[in-house]
């Protein structure tokens, strides 16, 4: 039986915002979120680093990616550059990496809001890129807050 078959629309969004950890935990508590799991997406071919991403499903019926961008913004600081917290460098990067045209202009019109907002002092540094090459976490990492409580992370 497919998840259409069984009342489900799954959608799948990948971002990056932050340390993972508190990320993915923040997205599984959302209605609607279905699955997730954290791993890596290298900014661009030229890079050899990658940013730190959680990948969610969700059940569009219960959540639509509209809702998933709005909860993004809470997650991290979009107006820090390569920097959340005292989590420091090109893995800690604000990212929205799209799997389909539309969620590319939903990305791109949501920063544009936010920005507009006034709610940030300084310009939103999110990146909005094609969903690249995703590398999954070893499963040690996946669920990490879940199965072992609070962590160094800056979510």
């Amino acid at each position: 039986m497919t998840d259409i078959e069984a009342g489900l629309e799954i959608e799948q969004a990948t971002f990056g915002a932050g340390c993972f950890w508190g990320a993915e935990a923040a997205f599984r508590a959302l209605p609607g979120v279905v699955d997730s799991r954290v791993g890596f997406v290298q900014l661009t071919a030229a890079e050899t680093e990658s940013i730190e991403v959680v990948q969610v499903d969700f059940n569009t019926t219960v959540l639509s990616y509209d809702q998933l961008i709005e909860h993004f913004w809470t997650l991290h600081d979009p107006t820090s550059i390569d920097r959340q917290g005292a989590d420091v460098g090109v893995k800690y990067r604000s990212a929205v990496f799209y799997h389909s045209m539309q969620q590319a202009a939903v990305a791109r019109e949501a920063k544009q809001q936010v920005q507009a907002s006034g709610h940030f002092d300084k310009p939103v540094v999110t990146v909005i890129l094609p969903l690249g090459d995703f590398q999954l976490a070893h499963d040690d990492q996946q669920q990490y807050l879940e199965k072992h409580g609070s962590s160094s992370c800056s979510i």
